[in-house]
């Protein structure tokens, strides 16, 4: 190209130049011809979601604090993974729980819960950005909505239909914040979307409202309510929880097939997570966190999601993964599995302790008036004692569990229980009163994950212990009766089980 020649095209600006890859056609006679000659669309609305009848009493729990205040819950927008690529949405946990809205709806949209003088405090309005006509530039050309790239998006009525929500065009969205603000109190989820965090602060600005820092304890309030509301579960939630679970057992029974192929590969961390993920992808919305295939001395390392070991025969492999389900409740299940089917006497001796430290866990979940951070003190006491009896703690159990002490958290150290949701680690924004230091009650939801892991290169214990990790995990529910009993009592965990259970699945295949 001559210097003339170039000297006559624009300059272009950085954002546009993603488009030098392609030719999007423009012309008039395409824009009229992609607009026509389309079937009608289908007149049938969805079926009203199974969540549908629990959001009401969702709103309510929302809003009681906040009375006469205007309370905005953004989905959240795509994120790029690279250049021009976005990762798979996925929504805000407050806005999902509040709109019942799973998969992949709706990025960009926000629920607004309106304050209301009637017999709730709020009423909710769910904005978002319905599909375009078959007429319009969107519908070929943008590639964020336009149907011919993400498909067909709900029409109003349909997504109505779907949530029994009222519905608006997102369109409208900064209009309906701005009225009364000022006589009207905002709040928002802050880290949910920065675009309508934008939004939001500009209203409040031009309202005289608290905004931009000054507003963060407002908002954090929002935040922290909507965690603690989450804490019990509604019989909508515990369903999906009981599908998590299954499907998750489900997934670990892809796993143990493939564990005879996963030992011939030079990455065979990587055939597990992946006959796992798999799994996920095809009976639910995918995973719920990223899988952990930690073999020998990798099970060690608390959050091995690298995955790119060799799996060597003799090997114990501790897998930590869940089943995220569409509605996006998910179960988070450890299993520590010998790749030969059978556990040596010392991985016996090892998976026996943290095995009776579950079994101490739940037990004492089972008390009346169980404290949350006692689940934790139990499998601990079995895990100090355990070390103690094979000569490994430098003192006494009883000195060892001692706040002064805790030598035993070498090999254990992190918690026993978390809450379990919505989350991998649900509710984590409540405050310690209502999560750690709060009596177990009816809807919780929660793991309960002991472990011991001996390093490699850790001298203070017997060589025979060396490079052994051994975690078993659970998902347990707080039943009506304030019993608590295992989600994932089917999926095997003794010695003996799991031993069996290999067999089984792998002699199925045979």
């Amino acid at each position: 190209m001559s210097e003339e020649m170039s000297e006559e095209l624009p300059e272009q600006s950085m954002a546009k130049r993603g488009d030098n890859r392609s030719r999007r056609p423009d012309s008039q006679a395409f824009k009229e011809f992609i607009g026509s000659h389309w079937a009608p669309r289908s007149t049938e609305l969805p079926d009203r979601s199974d969540a549908a009848d629990y959001l009401p009493a969702r709103h309510r729990q929302a809003g009681v604090p906040f009375a006469g205040e205007r309370l905005i819950i953004p989905a959240g927008g795509l994120k790029v993974r690279n250049n021009d690529c976005d990762y798979r949405f996925r929504a805000h946990s407050a806005f999902a729980h509040l709109t019942g809205l799973g998969a992949e709806l709706e990025p960009d949209a926000v629920l607004v819960l309106e304050p209301s003088d009637g017999p709730h405090t709020h009423q909710a309005v769910l904005y978002f950005k319905p599909r375009a006509p078959r007429s319009s530039e969107e519908f070929y050309a943008d590639p964020r909505y336009g149907e011919f790239w993400v498909g067909a998006r709900p029409s109003l009525e349909e997504m109505e239909a779907m949530t029994g929500l009222t519905c608006a065009h997102i369109d409208g969205f900064r209009d309906a914040i701005a009225k009364d603000a000022g006589q009207v109190q905002l709040r928002t989820i802050a880290e949910a979307d920065a675009n309508v965090l934008s939004v939001v602060n500009e209203v409040r600005r031009q309202a005289g409202l608290p905004h931009g820092e000054d507003a963060r304890d407002i908002d954090d309030a929002l935040l922290e309510h909507l965690s603690e509301i989450r804490l019990r579960k509604d019989a909508y939630e515990l369903d999906q929880m009981e599908r998590a679970v299954q499907a998750t057992y489900d997934g670990f029974n892809e796993i143990i097939r493939a564990l005879p192929r996963a030992i011939g590969h030079r990455r065979g961390e990587r055939v597990i997570e992946g006959a796992f993920g798999a799994h996920a992808r095809e009976e639910g919305n995918g995973l719920g966190y990223d899988t952990i295939a930690a073999s020998g001395n990798h099970a060690n390392t608390l959050h091995w999601i690298d995955n790119d070991g060799a799996v060597r025969s003799g090997d114990l492999v501790l897998v930590d993964a869940g089943v995220e389900v569409d509605s996006l409740y998910t179960a988070d299940i450890s299993r520590t599995l010998p790749v030969d089917g059978t556990f040596t006497e010392v991985q016996k001796t090892i998976y026996t302790a943290v095995l009776d430290a579950c079994e101490a866990a739940l037990e004492a979940a089972n008390r009346p008036g169980c404290i949350f951070r006692e689940i934790h003190e139990a499998a601990m006491r079995v895990i100090a004692e355990r070390l103690d009896e094979w000569g490994i703690l430098p003192v006494s159990a009883e000195e060892s569990l001692k706040v002064s002490g805790q030598q035993h958290r070498r090999w254990m150290p992190h918690g026993t229980s978390h809450h379990l949701g919505l989350d991998v680690h649900d509710c984590a924004q409540a405050r310690r009163d209502m999560y750690l230091d709060a009596k177990l009650e009816p809807g919780m939801v929660f793991t309960i994950e002991p472990g011991l892991y001996f390093r490699a290169d850790d001298l203070a214990v017997p060589e025979e212990f060396r490079g052994i990790g051994v975690r078993i995990e659970d998902d347990c529910v707080v039943n009506e009766d304030g019993s608590v009993t295992r989600i994932s009592e089917d999926i095997p965990r003794t010695v003996e089980d799991v031993e069996a259970w290999i067999a089984r699945v792998q002699g199925a295949d045979q």
